[in-house]
């Protein structure tokens, strides 16, 4: 009995790819949900536990802080022991940090709860391991990897959208009960572990391998000195501390640098590192990885400023006047301009050469940024700019898993994806922590005592469009051959040609 094309590719090794790309896109979107659904809940959750507005900074910092800690040893454990694994733990401890937070009913079993959930950030590197590893298996891992990394994004910012708008909703529809509408993320976090249980297959991870106990104990003393000295820093002129908590921040950031140079001394003595220092040598990598740390500036740390900008009173000369809800409307602009630019990446990437796309996506960053110093007054002009600024991060966001994947060796693709994710949080919590100086130091120098200067603003975008041009100029280093395929043969072409109609 004969089958169809279709029935043949669904049962190909390829339509298994396309299909794992669609598990993977619901799990991206319930991630997205969690980054959504709470901060529109924010004023409630500070009235239901009795506390001020400064300490739901508490909250992020602990997060971020568990975040970098655990990113790192999750995808090396993903790359020994099978990624499958490794995402359904961490699918299951978010959900259950998820449903204690519906639960929490004093500040710091709320706060621990917060960190905890923090373990989703694992999630996307993992799920770019086990789609690369699936592809290599038909010598089209990078080019699978790279459609997939798209779509995935999409459904990331699609469910932040979508929970951002939920949450809200479901609030006043509950009567205004805050642990009822809590559980709801809680739900979409369990239904999601049992989605990866049941649908995801394993990969192959390779026999013999060890975990570098030593060289994650001191990564993670230096991850920890360095983060904590950042959103120390952000926090002095929050929490008026004075000059001498400077000292303080100078102080944790040299011993965290010098700890990072032990580190690497360690590192390159090891048989199986924590982290392969030869290879973020590589020219495929380190210039991915910096890319990383660039971006996280604009898309992680410029997020508050756009926001403090968009509500300044324009009678100052400067600002947009917006009320909360068109503040809202502004910033999901943005993260549509976020889809639109990882879709233009799923589809530029078929034919296009991927590190001239990464230079293209660095430079609209560049250029989105820097038309902000002329242009800012006018409600288009800001929106204008950061829907350029956004397409770019949108690929950006998109392409720089896949390209680490591609460039790290067999088993390995776990720990260089991840490092893309945790470069990126360093880099936005760099730039959260100087932006909140550079903007407190030009409160009230003009006619407000609570708004920020026109020139810190000019600062925050000046900087921005520097790291996007920097990075530009950082992937020319990239050989022109990476990222590609290890075989392009005629007949593995035609097979990804009727492959894309599944994945895309």
């Amino acid at each position: 009995m004969s089958t169809s094309p279709a029935e043949r590719l669904r049962g190909s090794a390829l339509g298994i790819t396309a299909g794992l790309i669609g598990w993977f896109v619901l799990v991206e979107l319930t991630s997205g949900i969690l980054q959504g659904f709470y901060v529109p809940l924010f004023s409630d959750i500070v009235a239901e536990l009795g506390i001020h507005d400064s300490d739901v900074n508490w909250f992020e910092a602990a997060q971020l802080l568990l975040s970098a800690l655990v990113l790192p040893v999750l995808a090396k454990l993903g790359d020994m022991y099978g990624h499958k694994r490794i995402l359904l733990i961490a699918a299951i401890l978010t959900a259950a940090a998820s449903w204690w937070l519906a639960f929490a009913g004093d500040f710091w079993s709320f706060l621990v709860a917060w960190a905890l959930q923090g373990f989703y950030v694992v999630w996307l590197p993992l799920e770019i391991a086990l789609i690369f590893e699936r592809g290599r298996r038909q010598n089209r891992g990078v080019s699978t990897t790279r459609r997939a990394a798209g779509l995935l994004v999409v459904g990331l910012e699609a469910g932040a959208i979508v929970g951002a708008l939920a949450a809200g909703r479901i609030f006043a529809a509950t009567g205004g009960d805050l642990r009822v509408t809590l559980m709801v993320p809680a739900i979409a976090v369990t239904l999601i572990a049992v989605v990866i249980w049941l649908a995801v297959p394993e990969s192959e991870p390779i026999p013999g391998r060890s975990l570098d106990t030593g060289g994650f104990v001191i990564l993670a003393w230096g991850l920890l000195l360095v983060t904590g000295a950042l959103v120390y820093m952000r926090m002095i002129g929050e929490l008026d501390l004075g000059p001498a908590a400077w000292w303080w921040v100078v102080g944790l950031l040299l011993a965290g640098v010098g700890v990072f140079v032990w580190f690497v001394r360690y590192e390159l003595r090891q048989d199986d590192p924590a982290i392969d220092i030869r290879v973020l040598r590589k020219p495929e990598m380190w210039p991915v990885q910096a890319t990383a740390f660039l971006v996280g500036i604009s898309l992680l740390g410029a997020q508050g400023p756009l926001s403090t900008y968009a509500g300044t009173d324009s009678s100052l000369g400067y600002g947009l006047g917006l009320d909360a809800t068109d503040r809202s409307n502004v910033i999901g602009i943005y993260l549509v301009s976020l889809i639109v630019g990882a879709v233009l990446f799923a589809l530029t990437s078929r034919r296009g050469n991927p590190r001239v796309i990464l230079i293209g996506a660095s430079a609209l960053v560049g250029v989105g940024y820097a038309l902000f110093l002329p242009f800012h007054l006018e409600l288009w002009q800001v929106l204008l700019n950061l829907s350029i600024a956004g397409i770019g991060s949108g690929a950006l966001v998109a392409a720089l898993p896949a390209a680490a994947a591609a460039a790290a060796p067999r088993g390995q693709t776990g720990i260089a994806s991840a490092l893309t994710n945790t470069t990126k949080t360093i880099g936005g919590t760099f730039a959260s922590a100087v932006f909140g100086v550079v903007l407190a130091a030009g409160a009230g120098a003009v006619a407000s005592q609570t708004a920020a200067s026109l020139g810190g603003y000019m600062t925050v975008w000046a900087v921005c469009a520097a790291g996007g041009f920097l990075a530009a100029i950082l992937l020319f280093f990239v050989p022109k051959v990476a990222f590609a395929d290890a075989d392009g043969s005629a007949e593995e072409a035609a097979d990804a040609a009727a492959g894309e109609a599944q994945i895309l």
